[in-house]
């Protein structure tokens, strides 16, 4: 599928962040673009630069967290031949490539205290100096960082150079998690569903049902964009119906009872190591409705229903071993089924 460039959201968080980069372009300074992995931080880097009066020069793009410690300065800055070994010919760095145009550094902070150096060199002169090279040459490059960090804090910690930090936050664009951005879940939601029923063929989109909707209103989203499309996708696929609304969706796809028995020892072991620690819920369990409740019963028994259709899907309606997934007895989950009217699926 060919790469997502366009920005789908109309909460006012989410505006409000896409506003600011569009002013920002046109200024010939560098930004930082801060927020949780899966919010969209290269999107609003390439519209940093696509906006700008570089448009139409080079947009070169690094992932410094991609790089070995050994290889991040001669990526940068290149090196010449001979500098290290291995290093058979003379080659042009990032900022050369980049000259005229943007570059693009993601993960800024796992960058080395070596490295973020001679970036601020680069930085404050507008100087790049191969490695294994005492010559310095002249690069005009607009920089534009992205991390998930909140780097003041690493200042504290000495793990990022406060001088370089002052360079690169001429201006900072701080993008709002998934779980912020009031409304957008179901638009995205719609939109990759869409898409999703294009790529398969269906005739028509059904759209989602109520459970779907609500599951989706109660997850918490730790990979956020990114992390709804791979949900919606994966649950448009697994759908057996094109003509009926889709109504089951899957967050973990590691999920299975028959999971390797390495990991779940693993898990057990974190666990018991944790056993001090207040216990917090699992991203993956079903979450419990938040809202005002009128009537307890009423909402336990939905809670109840919910959990119980969940694990059946997730166990391929195996009456057997959904009960073991929740710790019931054969009988019990029986009960449980015929109670809300599941035990037709």
């Amino acid at each position: 599928m060919e790469r997502e460039t366009q920005f789908i959201g109309q909460s006012a968080a989410f505006q409000d962040a896409v506003e600011r980069a569009s002013l920002a372009a046109s200024l010939d300074r560098p930004v930082l673009v801060i927020g949780e992995r899966g919010t969209g931080k290269e999107l609003i880097a390439e519209r940093l630069h696509r906006l700008s009066t570089r448009w139409d020069r080079p947009y070169v793009i690094l992932n410094c967290a991609a790089m070995p410690e050994t290889l991040i300065e001669s990526e940068l800055f290149g090196h010449e031949a001979g500098a290290f070994t291995g290093a058979t010919r003379t080659r042009a760095g990032r900022f050369e490539e980049a000259d005229g145009g943007t570059l693009f550094l993601d993960e800024l902070a796992t960058m080395s205290m070596g490295a973020q150096e001679r970036l601020l060199r680069a930085v404050e002169y507008g100087e790049v100096t191969r490695v294994g090279s005492s010559r310095p040459i002249r690069v005009d490059v607009r920089i534009v960082a992205a991390t998930n960090e909140h780097l003041p804090a690493l200042v504290d910690e000495n793990r990022f150079r406060a001088d370089l930090l002052d360079r690169l936050s001429f201006e900072v664009i701080t993008l709002p998690p998934l779980r912020a951005r009031e409304g957008d879940i179901e638009v995205l939601a719609t939109y990759f569903g869409q898409r999703m029923a294009t790529v398969l063929g269906w005739e028509e989109w059904p759209g989602f049902g109520p459970r779907a909707l609500a599951a989706m209103e109660g997850h918490d989203w730790p990979g956020n964009v990114r992390e709804l499309r791979n949900v919606i996708e994966r649950a448009i696929y697994r759908w057996a119906d094109s003509e009926k609304p889709v109504d089951a969706l899957s967050f973990d796809p590691f999920a299975s009872p028959w999971q390797p028995a390495v990991r779940k020892l693993a898990a057990k072991v974190a666990d018991g190591a944790a056993s001090a620690a207040p216990a917090e819920p699992s991203a993956k369990s079903t979450a419990m409705p938040t809202g005002p409740v009128s009537d307890l019963r009423a909402a336990v028994d939905s809670y109840e229903r919910q959990i119980l259709s969940d694990t059946m899907a997730r166990c391929r309606f195996n009456q057997k071993v959904a009960a073991e997934a929740l710790g019931l007895s054969y009988d019990q989950i029986r009960h449980a089924l015929k109670k809300h009217g599941l035990n037709q699926q």
